[in-house]
């Protein structure tokens, strides 16, 4: 693990863009919360959903387990952008538990 200081000499190389990027991962894992991420009982089951869409995040985790690298899922749904992923990556984190329930209940349907 990199010690604080030379996280620090990497945060001072990256541009004002990506430091904001850095601090919604971490705003989010402090706070668990996703803007990005609803759960809305008239959609999908209930799962976790990316938002203005129907896509479950279980399915964009399920995809990158399979090898799909965040390009080809942005490609697969064009309408997504890497927020959306980044999003859907911190949110799964968290929830790994339920991710893994969704995953499974899927495959044996």
């Amino acid at each position: 693990m990199q010690s604080v200081y030379d996280l620090e000499d990497t945060l001072s190389r990256l541009s004002r863009a990506e430091k904001a990027q850095v601090l919604q991962w971490i705003a989010r894992d402090l706070g668990d919360t996703f803007p990005g991420i609803e759960s809305n009982p008239g959609v999908s089951g209930g799962e976790a959903c990316i938002v203005r869409t129907r896509i479950p995040v279980w399915v964009l985790v399920q995809m990158r387990r399979l090898g799909a690298s965040d390009a080809d899922i942005l490609r697969s749904y064009p309408g997504l952008r890497a927020e959306d992923l980044s999003n859907a990556w911190g949110y799964a984190r968290l929830h790994r538990d339920e991710i893994d329930r969704d995953i499974e209940e899927n495959e044996n349907a």
